[in-house]
């Protein structure tokens, strides 16, 4: 497939939304039970807003997507068939919960409504950090399905993808609460910084699970089936129209393998132990420097990993508009 750009930095900006929101949400769970120290309002505040400010980043990149962005409120309408449908609602219910979240802490709505056992008061910012974080994984979802739902694109056509997408946002949002935390609250930079390791590590196993998986592919057509011709033997002399179409425009990305391969090692470095290796070194020198510099390395590799995503995506009609001899 073409990656589109817009797509890319629309999936992976949101991402680093989601995954912000989450990692502050699980803060704020832990202080609620005693496992880490009570953060001011201003924290929760100021970091719901940079969270917010990926998620419009994000919304923002998709409209150059658009063919006729003044029509865009229309690709809600099938949302009872349409996983894309699904992510145009999903999307800005989760930035108005944020905002929510973020105006609750602001506001300070700590009045409790009920008590845990052990007497943990529950407040309206508790609530309503509950309710965006389903909406999160929600749009994790969503997102993910849009791709993972395509039978006829093998690559994609696995519940890798919807996990890889939940594993990549989270880790890229965990990573920037690390270097968030190191400028304001350097007391959480541990906690942060530990569920980052953890979270990379799954999503590189992910990644790599999928890239294993897509490696033993077969494609389940041939340029016999692809034209409706039964011949032992067939060969094709042109790419189809003898000239560029939306066909060889839009469905293939036009790179030769060397170009992939590249790729490929390109964002699996940039992606996990890079940035790893950066935290590592921030988080020792207590340098939010440092951990802001792990998290924009990993944001490119993200941005390589999902430029990747899209191109090794084979559509059928490859085997017509792309096969030469």
């Amino acid at each position: 497939m073409h990656p589109a750009f817009s797509v890319l930095f629309l999936t992976t900006l949101i991402g680093v939304g989601q995954g912000l929101f989450l990692a502050l949400y699980t803060a704020q769970i832990y202080s609620l039970f005693g496992l880490l120290p009570s953060q001011g309002a201003g924290f929760y505040t100021v970091g719901s807003v940079l969270a917010l400010a990926f998620l419009v980043l994000g919304l923002f990149a998709s409209f150059f997507h658009l063919g006729r962005p003044m029509r865009a409120w229309r690709s809600a309408a099938q949302w009872r068939t349409s996983w894309l449908s699904r992510e145009v609602i999903a999307l800005p219910a989760l930035m108005g919960l944020v905002a929510l979240y973020g105006f609750a802490h602001f506001a300070g709505w700590q009045a409790p409504f009920f008590t845990l056992p052990g007497d943990h008061p529950v407040d309206a910012t508790l609530l309503l950090g509950a309710a965006a974080t389903l909406a999160c994984f929600a749009l994790f979802l969503c997102t993910g399905m849009i791709y993972a739902c395509l039978r006829f694109l093998q690559e994609w056509h696995t519940p890798l993808t919807v996990i890889n997408y939940t594993l990549l946002g989270g880790a890229s949002g965990f990573l920037a609460a690390t270097a968030y935390a190191a400028a304001v609250s350097p007391g959480l930079v541990g906690f942060f910084g530990g569920w980052t390791g953890v979270i990379t590590a799954l999503a590189a196993a992910g990644r790599i699970a999928s890239l294993a998986r897509n490696a033993r592919l077969k494609p389940k057509s041939n340029l016999a089936t692809a034209i409706g011709v039964r011949h032992p033997r067939i060969v094709q002399k042109s790419a189809g129209f003898l000239g560029g179409s939306f066909n060889t425009r839009e469905f293939f990305h036009g790179r030769r393998h060397a170009f992939l391969r590249s790729v490929k090692w390109l964002f699996l470095a940039l992606a996990f132990p890079a940035p790893l290796a950066l935290l590592a070194a921030g988080m020792g020198a207590a340098s939010p420097a440092l951990l802001l510099g792990a998290f924009l390395l990993q944001y490119c590799g993200l941005i390589a990993e999902r430029w990747f995503f899209f191109a090794q995506a084979n559509h059928p009609q490859n085997l017509y508009y792309q096969a030469v001899s």
